[in-house]
């Protein structure tokens, strides 16, 4: 991208953010009306105006329910996406909202109504305008909140989500950009005041932003530090990945490998780097259990109390019970005979039941 963070998109530049999706048969753009995502509708159908054969462009805005004004904006995006000869579709959130934890229930709702807007049109790709602003406000809560070096890592520019490719194209480029491409072409946009409301987190951080830019940390410094963590991550990956062959190996076909249980030898797991133990362990317990993700707070201690029972060697009690029998995420945990053990755990007992 251009270093003049204020600088409109050419045509070029935007030739290279959208080079990926050459060849899908169907995109779905996610359009709010606000300036990042009415940028990201333009300069998608600039675009695919270019190409010979393009991909078919949907434009789909979700209305949360939330503010009187988003029923008006999802018209103004319409009227913009009929203009660039783009098929549009709004879809509402329907049903109660939580009292807590409301952004959280919005963006879970949104994608999955995304999703469903994909694969009702055949798209394979969902786009949205998440820019380099985002991935440093991301960042910085996911650093308040003493995420680990794969949520540091903050977003990645394609992840999966139900079965649709959830791209960001724009996790590169400044929001001043989008601004100023959008002004260059005389379009309007949306101005969401909740992105302003500091009952929530988010605006509140974006407002320190200047603060911490003056000390250095500015959203390229910020956006690197995320790029640099995500290549550590990565890293990390390829060696819990060879941390299970490794295991497997040593096992010579004693062990449990069926889709029901998992299991280690104590102490080659205990030979393991700690990062690589923690994420074998957050593998196997995602994998078998069926209450949701791991807290990883949760298996860091699960794995303090493992490392130390080893550590301490062989013991039972009379009755020859485990040495450590803990249940997590619906995963059943247990050291016994050598062995660490990984299985679903029954199910709970309903109360009354």
């Amino acid at each position: 991208m251009s270093d003049d963070d204020h600088a409109p998109i050419s045509a070029r530049e935007a030739k290279r953010l959208f080079a990926d999706f050459k060849s899908a048969p169907a995109l779905v753009l996610a359009v709010s009306g606000g300036p990042d995502s009415v940028a990201l509708m333009w300069l998608a159908a600039r675009w695919q105006r270019s190409l010979a054969r393009g991909p078919q462009l949907v434009v789909v805005t979700v209305d949360h329910g939330l503010r009187v004004e988003a029923a008006r904006e999802a018209r103004e995006v319409k009227r913009l996406a009929a203009a660039l000869g783009l098929a549009h579709r709004t879809l509402r959130w329907r049903g109660a909202k939580p009292n807590t934890g409301l952004p959280a229930a919005a963006r879970e709702a949104r994608y999955r109504l995304l999703a469903q807007a994909a694969r009702a049109t055949g798209a394979t790709h969902v786009l949205t305008a998440h820019t380099r602003d985002d991935q440093a406000e991301t960042l910085l809560m996911r650093l308040l909140r003493g995420s680990g070096i794969a949520g540091l890592s903050a977003m990645a520019r394609v992840t999966t989500r139900d079965g649709i490719a959830l791209a960001r194209p724009l996790l590169d480029v400044p929001k001043s950009q989008l601004i100023a491409t959008l002004k260059r072409a005389r379009i309007g946009f949306a101005d969401d005041p909740t992105n302003r409301d500091t009952a929530y987190t988010r605006p509140r951080l974006r407002a320190l932003l200047p603060q911490l830019a003056r000390e250095g940390g500015n959203d390229r410094n910020l956006v690197r530090l995320a790029a640099r963590l995500a290549r550590a991550n990565a890293a990390v990956e390829v060696l819990t990945d060879g941390a299970e062959r490794f295991l497997r190996l040593r096992d010579r076909g004693d062990a449990p490998h069926g889709p029901a249980a998992r299991s280690f030898e104590a102490k080659a797991f205990a030979a393991v780097p700690e990062e690589v133990r923690l994420r074998l362990l957050l593998r196997a317990i995602n994998r078998l259990g069926h209450e949701g993700p791991a807290e990883l707070g949760k298996v860091e201690t699960l794995l303090a109390a493992l490392d130390q029972t080893i550590a301490e060697g062989p013991r039972s009690s009379a009755n020859g019970r485990p040495a450590l029998k803990q249940t997590l995420a619906g995963a059943l945990i247990s050291l016994a005979g050598g062995r660490i053990h990984v299985a679903p755990a029954p199910a709970r007992r309903r109360k009354g039941s």
